[in-house]
């Protein structure tokens, strides 16, 4: 049996340190479990003079562990020759497992470090734990230096994303607003590479490497990131600064991956975006979510901040300490700096990603996507011509949000919907469109990595939010799942409503044709796509259908009885005064 779990080397900035880092998931049950003897024997080797580890398998003896890791691991490296080594330990769900980082200049002597340092625990059982912490010093004095880090330092300005929900929405919006103002934008998010809006390569790009091919295009004179949780925790940041970093929101997602169970976990993973940030920078961060506004205790940027609520005590706190925010009074996309008259943009009715007002979370996305353009350097009048520009369709911004009409009065609705708060987004969307006595129609899915808990809840949610509710797999996400499975969660958390009636398709457009099928005159079907998003604009166009334009969804909201009071009932404001100039940043 080895100690080490995992050995990962991390790029860039992470979780633990602003800069590369090795990363150990270590065993430690021979620590934990150890006679008092052989672990004091242990503890004067590694140089704790004065403990009491406490008796094995306790709480204290846990808490003896983590403190004879991180000595283990600066003993080690300084008898290889490294002084003053910064190491982070944490705990992890479970007491016997512990996370263990520290920097890197050379990969060779770094996994050298991390390798020996497993051996020495995993010698402690011995008669000779004393000599094992000696040798193992001399493999890493022996080991080759390797090559050094290959973190970026960008030479253009970078806008980085991160959130749980919106980030790429977000990015693509940035993007977009980069373009219209004359620049040649590179991107990086979960679809892929893009230069000027055009694909360079198709995978999914919210990692480092994204951040790294999109600052490495030909002519690119602004860089837009989509960072992803996955690409934080497994490699890194793949640059070492942004000047502008965006935080749309922190929700349930992914958790009891990576050693992340708690949203105030992911919380801080997502910090690291906003933490790189320049210190003459701007951070946009969410002052609706308090996980985010949280952000500001660990940024050296300047924070600005977005919120609904004009009148919030995030907006207040935020201009009295010289930041800025953007907001919505009177309907209107709105900034605000200290000592200044509020700076209204562009109403919310003609930015048609706010869906005629409906869309919460894409107001919120708009007014994130404004705030980190004017940070960023753009003129006011290019932001107000992106904004209004950027449609939600299947060219702008495919997969979220994407209306379509089709033949017999039948309204579409596709988006990926890969969790609660972005489920409960959709179901808040398709009724805003809903005419009365009409239905909803929901067609419900899950990704594999997602825990029981999560994927039950969103089959109490769909089921609770439509009229009827099917469920369609994702074949390629099943993530080592079967579909069996993810039906069975699906359908116990429909039962705990009341739905036991659910069919189930092998795919999404399977599961898209039959709700269709079912649909009558004003019905809305809603389509939680992610596999076989191309293919279901396919059926959608070889049955007739055709994307709804931004005057196709107003007049659909307004149908419904809607407009932009559903989203914006909670906000309070003033008039809007007149233009005032481009803000000086």
């Amino acid at each position: 049996m080895t100690s080490l779990a995992e050995l990962r080397v991390l790029e860039g900035p992470n979780l633990y340190f602003p800069r590369a880092a090795i990363k150990l998931t270590l065993d430690v049950s021979t620590i934990t479990e150890a006679d008092e003897e052989r672990v004091l024997r242990f503890a004067r080797r590694i140089g704790l003079r004065t403990t009491r580890p406490g008796t094995p398998g306790s709480g204290f003896r846990q808490r003896f562990a983590l403190r004879a890791v991180e000595r283990l691991v600066r003993a080690v490296a300084a008898e290889a020759g490294t002084r003053r080594l910064a190491v982070r330990v944490r705990p992890t769900s479970d007491p016997d497992v512990v996370v263990v980082a520290y920097p890197w200049r050379n990969r060779g002597r770094a996994r050298a470090l991390g390798e020996a340092v497993a051996r020495a625990i995993d010698a402690l059982p011995t008669p000779d734990v004393e000599a094992a912490l000696g040798a193992a010093a001399a493999e890493v004095a022996a080991a080759p230096v390797g090559d050094t880090p290959t973190t970026i330092t960008p030479t253009i300005p970078v806008v980085a994303v991160t959130g749980t929900n919106g980030k790429t929405t977000t990015s693509r919006m940035i993007a977009h607003v980069a373009r219209t103002s004359g620049l040649v934008a590179g991107w990086s998010n979960t679809d892929g590479i893009y230069r000027d809006g055009v694909l360079v390569e198709a995978g999914d790009y919210s990692g480092p490497s994204g951040a790294a091919r999109a600052l490495g295009l030909d002519g690119v004179q602004l860089a837009v990131t989509e960072t992803a949780r996955g690409g934080i925790l497994l490699k890194g940041i793949g640059i070492t600064r942004n000047d502008v970093s965006v935080v749309t929101n922190v929700t349930a997602d992914h958790l009891g991956l990576q050693g992340i169970d708690t949203v105030d976990q992911l919380a801080e993973v997502k910090s690291v975006v906003p933490r790189i940030t320049r210190k003459g920078g701007w951070a946009v961060l969410n002052g609706d979510d308090p996980r985010v506004l949280a952000m500001r205790g660990v940024i050296s940027a300047r924070p600005w901040i977005f919120s609904r609520d004009p009148d919030s005590p995030a907006v207040r706190d935020v201009l009295t300490g010289g930041g800025r925010a953007t907001t919505v009074i009177d309907g209107w996309i709105t900034v605000l700096a200290p000592g200044a008259d509020p700076d209204p943009l562009v109403e919310l009715v003609d930015v048609p990603m706010t869906l005629a007002g409906l869309s919460r979370f894409n107001i919120e996305n708009a007014l994130a996507a404004a705030s980190a353009s004017l940070a960023v350097g753009i003129a006011r009048e290019h932001v107000v011509a992106g904004l209004t520009s950027f449609l939600p369709d299947a060219e702008h911004n495919p997969g979220r949000m994407n209306f379509f009409s089709l033949p017999g009065d039948v309204s579409v609705v596709m988006d990926l919907a890969h969790n609660e708060a972005g489920l409960e987004a959709l179901l808040e969307i398709m009724g805003g469109v809903r005419r009365p006595g009409a239905r909803l129609l929901l067609g419900l899915g899950a990704v594999g990595d997602r825990t029981d808990e999560l994927i039950d809840a969103l089959g109490e949610i769909g089921a609770k939010g439509s009229d009827v509710v099917a469920i369609g797999h994702k074949e390629w996400y099943l993530r080592g799942r079967t579909m069996d499975e993810i039906d069975v969660l699906l359908r116990a958390g429909a039962a705990r409503v009341g739905v036991t009636e659910i069919e189930t398709h092998t795919t999404e457009v399977a599961c898209l044709a039959s709700l269709v099928g079912q649909a009558a005159p004003g019905d809305v079907v809603g389509l939680m796509c992610h596999a076989e998003r191309q293919e279901a604009y396919d059926w959608i166009a070889a049955h007739g259908g055709t994307p709804d334009s931004p005057e196709v969804l107003s007049a659909k909201v307004r149908a419904a009885g809607g407009g932009a009071q559903p989203a914006l009932a909670a906000v309070n404001g003033t008039s809007p005064v007149s233009h005032s100039g481009p803000l000086t940043r």
